[in-house]
């Protein structure tokens, strides 16, 4: 190892299988069930609860409103008026931020815990992170300024996780696969390879990354869209999962990263 070659860091991760398994691309054509540590065992009287509600609209706001009491995000805004402002310091101002720019502090902290529960290592924040120095260094410091407005970030979203996989098993029983789509710009961010005739290549996603379940929304994003065949345990959230209110109506799909098979569509 040269002196400007960065270090590995070890990979641990807080799940039941392991990292190289997740990001595989044999997991893409074989899923599994990921269940994060103690997740569903530390709150299994909000899953009860929720496996008695009938209206995915009401489960998705109690679900929200039982993450607002647990880590008393409604007593945060002591400076505030409304509690509506308490969001900001919540999980879902993270999902906000993410859709605005997935480059910024909030990116930083969705990657960073993607890291620590799934073993998936970040690829890209502002520059390929393996090759850039400054994309390392601006990707630790967004990190931490964004893990220090929120509390409990990663525990909110460890219950985000396992809550968007129990509705998915609800909403789509029996399937273990949703085709969506990625339009994108840049591709210098992907390792792409193993490019055929048919417009199909094996692509390493950062690890997490935006999807849409609708081909045209996708066009609007990139000069390119990729077609994916994402197996729902890597879908930590998807529009729909929570009200309207809370986070509006796109068709967006946020997916753990790795290797992927995908198909080129042409326009």
């Amino acid at each position: 190892m040269t002196p400007n070659t960065p270090r590995r860091p070890a990979i641990f991760n807080r799940c039941n299988l392991s990292p190289w398994i997740i990001g595989a691309r044999e997991f893409q054509d074989h899923p599994q069930p990921i269940e994060i540590e103690g997740a569903r065992a530390t709150d299994r009287r909000l899953f009860t609860r929720l496996a008695g509600i009938a209206d995915p609209v009401e489960r998705g706001q109690f679900f929200h409103d039982y993450v607002s009491v647990k880590f008393r995000l409604h007593e945060w805004p002591e400076h505030q008026a409304s509690a509506r402002s308490s969001l900001r310091h919540s999980y879902v101002q993270f999902l906000h931020s993410w859709g605005a720019d997935s480059n910024g502090h909030a990116g930083a902290v969705l990657k960073a815990w993607v890291e620590s529960r799934f073993g998936l290592a970040a690829t890209y924040h502002h520059g390929r992170l393996a090759t850039d120095p400054a994309a390392r260094e601006r990707y630790a410091s967004d990190r931490m300024r964004g893990a220090a407005k929120t509390m409990g970030v990663s525990m909110q979203l460890d219950l985000l996780y396992t809550f968007c996989q129990e509705e998915l098993a609800r909403r789509y029983p029996g399937e273990q696969w949703r085709t969506l789509y990625r339009g994108t710009h840049d591709p210098e961010e992907y390792a792409v390879r193993d490019r055929t005739a048919d417009g199909t290549s094996i692509v390493t996603l950062n690890n997490l990354s935006s999807f849409t379940d609708e081909a045209e929304i996708a066009w609007e994003f990139g000069s390119s869209v990729w077609e994916v065949r994402v197996p729902l345990a890597k879908i930590v959230f998807f529009s729909g999962l929570l009200p309207r209110h809370l986070l509006g109506g796109e068709a967006e799909y946020l997916v753990l990263g790795g290797d992927y098979r995908v198909h080129s569509l042409r326009y």
